[in-house]
């Protein structure tokens, strides 16, 4: 064949229709088993049906897909040994656009679970013709999930649109959490809700499990009846005459932001783009914490770094069976319900997610080897955001708390461990939930906080920011589009060779061990610190008698929550402290620090465990028996089984654990059995009370007591330090 210029046809040849330019193949991923980069997803369609008697969801995927190369041999997806794929099938996606496909929810029957929906094509003219079946297989992956290959037709044309259809149903996955109307507050209903974060939704849905990867997506969702379903989506609607609800998500998302809940939850408006959704009993105090605020943050937000993108901002309070204290899934925020007592978390960590609606969900990062792309952003802007509505101190203080922890952190790491890295080497089968740790969010803040320092006015950086979102909104990032960007933007900075100053290297920054080479001042959070810092000195002074006496006569009453619990947190990194000292802490606090937030209790109970402090070990079973949540059950198991408390830790996990979900029981026993030694591993119940339990590493390796190794963590570090906010 003769060769042809590119800008000449062929002699007879008909000219090609005008096609967009291609767009560059997806960062590769190696958390990913998927063939992502031989494709375009376009849109995916989920017909779900939640079986909660069962455990169990049956769904019904279909992909609207491009290849970009000719006649691929197959499609690869992340799957999860969890899903059992009962069929795979093709159909050719028609030229011109058409609407959803319906779905068809087989009626339940006396016999076997009915199988998963059947999708429903549009008919009429130019619709194509019916499915064709595809082979497919599915083989290991990873301890956190599986590779599901489709075989595809061989006569695929590149750039042609066609549709894969998947029918499974999914039981016990590590995505999706049960629970019985018992483990919720009303105790009406059964709940369920999915996190995805970083690499479960896998066993939700098999999709293209990487940040790579963003499509829209539309979802048809059956629920027993007087059950409301909820998902992260722009558009949501109930057909009441066909029993199911309807959801669009317009703008493209990662897979791992796909989320659902659905349970006994009831609406109330705190704005006029924001509702809170929660159960009944908490509905009021939901709404009373957040009217109004949350508009207030938004439009702060707004005016730093762009309009709000998203529609709208609604907010779902979870059962404290929720891993993780909140989660930034777009147009519906999932927060734990346990943070509700505590006014200055809340305000924090819904911040953070309003946050991440420009940074981690518009614009997010490539791979999980730069985690610190989406939470140093959304720290910084966090922190840009609470300075603008709260001032400089408030904001400085929780700075200070956050860092406090950092080096705490550090200390138990040591200064060389590779996951204190911004740009961290993820080794295949790693979990890439094992690299969430405080470097994600405060060195990555603290990198960000200097680049703002490079160019001199806060206000300017905001301006690059709110640029850099308007660039790169809806795709996925690596830290040198963002860099090039900044010395794009700042054009003197990069004449000055900022990015290779001697010690604060940007490649430095990124690939060096240990803490941040600079941090922020927080000087301006001085009257803030500076009487924590003076209490904490009273408390370690001689003779302790006189100590004591000035240091009673300081109101921490009076004091924000962060004030007192870095304060405590001071203690805590002291502990175990002389018998006296405590003594005397107990007789001044101890009574106050009761009936303060939980936030605040955990810590003074942590020290009470950290030094046998046998007098208030009531108040550690009390607080015990009235706890659910893994954010304050965790902490003080591992404490008391790093101590000489095992035996008390025992006796109150026997009598609390019915009210505790199966993974965490699983991982209360895990904690135990180290405590304890191998030859008195617990066991719940006279048999094997692990046999019924869904099984959970996957579930729990995107929680953070156990992201630093198999064992849970000791003495130094626990779960109250790290930032388990998404």
């Amino acid at each position: 064949m003769t060769a042809q210029c590119c800008c000449r046809k062929a002699p007879g040849a008909e000219a090609a229709p005008a096609r967009p330019p291609p767009e560059p193949p997806p960062a590769l991923d190696v958390a990913s088993a998927s063939s992502a980069q031989l494709f375009r997803l376009r849109h995916l369609q989920l017909g779900l049906e939640l079986r909660p008697e069962a455990r169990e969801l049956a769904g019904c995927l279909v992909l609207e897909l491009c290849a970009l190369r000719p006649a691929p041999r197959a499609l690869v997806l992340d799957a999860h040994p969890a899903l059992r794929l009962h069929s795979a099938a093709f159909r050719r996606a028609p030229a011109a656009a058409e609407t959803p496909c319906a779905f068809a929810f087989p009626a339940p029957g006396p016999g076997p679970a009915p199988p998963p929906p059947v999708p429903a094509f549009p008919e009429g003219a130019g619709a194509e013709p019916a499915c064709c079946p595809l082979a497919f297989r599915v083989d290991p992956f990873t301890d956190y999930g599986s590779s599901l290959t489709v075989t595809l037709p061989p006569e695929l044309r590149a750039h042609e649109p066609f549709q894969v259809i998947l029918r499974y149903t999914s039981t016990d996955a590590p995505a999706i959490w049960w629970l019985e109307p018992e483990l919720t507050y009303g105790c009406a209903k059964p709940f369920v809700f999915t996190q995805g974060h970083s690499v479960c939704n896998r066993s939700f849905f098999p999709c293209f499990d990487t940040p790579a990867v963003k499509c829209t997506y539309s979802a048809v969702v059956k629920a027993p009846s007087g059950v409301q379903v909820l998902m992260s989506a722009t558009q949501s609607a109930y057909v009441e005459e066909e029993g199911v609800f309807r959801f669009h998500m317009e703008h493209p998302v990662p897979a791992y932001l796909v989320a659902l809940v659905a349970g006994d939850l009831k609406p109330a408006d705190i704005g006029p783009r924001s509702r809170v959704w929660a159960e009944p009993c908490l509905l009021p105090t939901a709404t009373s914490k957040l009217s109004g605020a949350v508009e207030q943050w938004l439009s702060a937000a707004e005016r730093l770094y762009g309009p709000y993108m998203w529609g709208r901002y609604d907010i779902v309070f979870l059962p404290p069976s929720f891993p993780i204290v909140a989660m930034e899934n777009p147009c519906l925020t999932f927060i734990i319900s346990s943070i509700l007592e505590s006014d200055e978390f809340l305000v924090i960590d819904v911040i953070h997610e309003v946050a991440h609606s420009w940074f981690g969900n518009a614009v997010t990062n490539a791979t999980w080897e730069e985690m610190w792309l989406s939470e140093g952003l959304a720290t910084y802007a966090q922190r840009r955001i609470t300075t603008e509505t709260y001032g400089a101190a408030f904001t400085c203080l929780e700075t200070a708390f956050r860092l406090d922890a950092l080096h705490r952190q550090m200390k138990l790491l040591g200064e060389d461990s590779p996951v204190s890295k911004l740009q961290v080497k993820l080794e295949p089968g790693v979990n890439p939930s094992h690299l969430m740790n405080l470097f994600t969010y405060e060195k990555g803040y603290c990198f960000v906080y200097y680049l703002s320092q490079l160019c001199g006015d806060p206000q300017r950086f905001d301006d690059f920011l709110r640029a850099y979102v308007e660039k790169f909104k809806f795709t996925s990032v690596v830290a040198q589009d963002l860099l090039d960007s900044f010395l794009s933007f700042f054009p003197e900075l990069k004449e000055q060779s900022v990015d290779c100053r001697a010690g604060l290297e940007f490649e430095r920054w990124l690939n060096a061990t240990g803490p941040p080479l600079a941090e922020p001042d927080l000087s301006q959070g001085s009257s803030l610190t500076r009487p924590v810092e003076a209490l904490f000195q009273l408390w370690t002074a001689e003779p302790l008698d006189q100590a004591a006496a000035s240091a009673s006569a300081i109101d921490i009453s009076k004091w924000r929550t962060f004030q007192t619990a870095l304060f405590l947190d001071r203690l805590l990194d002291g502990s175990p402290l002389p018998q006296e000292v405590v003594t005397s802490l107990s007789k001044c606090y101890s009574s106050l620090l009761d009936s303060m937030n939980a936030e605040i209790r955990i810590r003074w109970l942590q020290i009470v465990v950290r030094n046998d402090y046998y007098p208030d070990l009531h108040r550690v079973r009390r607080f015990l028996e009235s706890q659910m949540s893994r954010m304050y059950t965790i902490p003080l198991y591992e404490d008391l089984c790093t101590g000489a408390l095992k035996s008390f830790a025992l006796e109150v996990f026997y009598q609390t654990q019915g009210r505790l979900h199966p993974n965490l029981r699983r991982t209360i026993q895990q904690i135990l059995s180290q405590g304890l030694g191998p030859s008195a591993e617990p066991s719940a119940e006279p048999s094997a009370e692990l046999g019924g339990a869904q099984a959970d590493t996957d579930a729990d390796s995107d929680s953070p007591a156990l992201l630093l190794g198999d064992k849970a963590p000791s003495g130094a570090i626990s779960l109250r330090d790290v930032n388990v906010s998404a």
